[in-house]
């Protein structure tokens, strides 16, 4: 099976990206990459998209990336993810991009760096660094 194919059956299962309407735009080779509209449920006090949201998708690009780069019939968790804030996510629409910095039998290293984009300018408002598990077929 086709890593994007198989990393995109993996997201239709997840109902947490459906409920923040996240799309899989990519994935493959060790990257992978989410959108999601900051939609009037998912913002903050002041308008702009939620950290919560940023952290989702952010979460989720990293662990698709480590993903594509396991062989068929794996799985992979997250065993810890570090997020800095550095802007509000201001914009109609976030995209994440995932990637993996190291690959392991035991451990895969990834980043992902989150944007908002307001008209057809994004402002990059988070990155994130963290470690995903694999898990091997039962």
């Amino acid at each position: 099976m086709k890593i994007q194919s198989r990393v995109s059956e993996s997201f239709a299962k997840q109902t947490m990206m459906q409920t923040l309407g996240a799309e899989l735009i990519a994935a493959n080779d060790g990257i992978a990459v989410i959108e999601a509209p900051v939609l009037p449920t998912c913002q903050q006090q002041h308008g702009f998209g939620h950290a919560g949201l940023t952290f989702s998708i952010g979460d989720s690009a990293a662990g698709y990336a480590a993903l594509s780069a396991m062989p068929e019939g794996y799985e992979v968790l997250t065993s810890e993810i570090k997020i800095n804030l550095l802007a509000p996510a201001a914009g109609e629409r976030l995209i994440a991009r995932g990637k993996v910095v190291k690959p392991g039998k035991r451990l895969v290293v990834v980043t992902s760096e989150v944007f908002a984009r307001d008209g057809d300018q994004e402002t990059l408002i988070a990155l994130m660094q963290g470690t995903m598990v694999p898990m091997a077929p039962r």
